[in-house]
């Protein structure tokens, strides 16, 4: 009856080792591309703060591509929102899905939160998780404006 005991403790030992090491996944990826951001047409407000702009949400739809101009190849939408979550200046809480659509990614996910300090040079906002090939991602983006209407993101993720 020991010996049995054992061998079932030995069993039990070997799959706790084996959840704790997580599911098997691939490689780290780098996303690269832009993000065409046209307030009125992809990116609709659709609340105005009470006070000024603190409140002020805005619901996007934006056109990823691999290149800064909105007529070289599409990679996916970045579809989410932005919320104006300071009282002196344009801090935004992102919340969105990047939603791949081409590639070797295509079909493919990374959801992303974060805030978004609008007055820094390069931000950095969280990835949380993903679907496809990125299912229970983590990672980071880094982004930079070029202009008011086009975003470049770095994302990095380990799926």
């Amino acid at each position: 009856m020991a010996c049995c005991n054992k061998v079932y403790m030995q069993l039990f030992v070997a799959l706790l080792v084996v959840a704790a090491a997580g599911p098997v996944s691939a490689a780290a990826a780098h996303l690269h591309f832009y993000m065409h951001d046209l307030l009125g047409d992809t990116a609709v407000q659709v609340v105005r703060g009470p006070r000024g702009m603190f409140g002020s949400t805005v619901v996007i739809d934006d056109l990823l591509t691999e290149g800064p101009a909105s007529s070289s190849a599409v990679v996916g939408r970045a579809q989410g929102q932005y919320i104006v979550a300071s009282v002196g200046s344009m801090d935004l809480m992102i919340t969105m899905n990047v939603v791949l659509r081409s590639g070797p990614y295509a079909g493919s996910s990374v959801t992303v939160v974060g805030r978004d300090d609008t007055g820094a040079a390069v931000r950095e906002l969280t990835v949380v998780g993903g679907t496809g090939q990125f299912r229970m991602a983590r990672g980071y983006v880094l982004w930079k404006t070029i202009r008011p209407d086009l975003l470049e993101l770095d994302v990095y993720v380990n799926p």
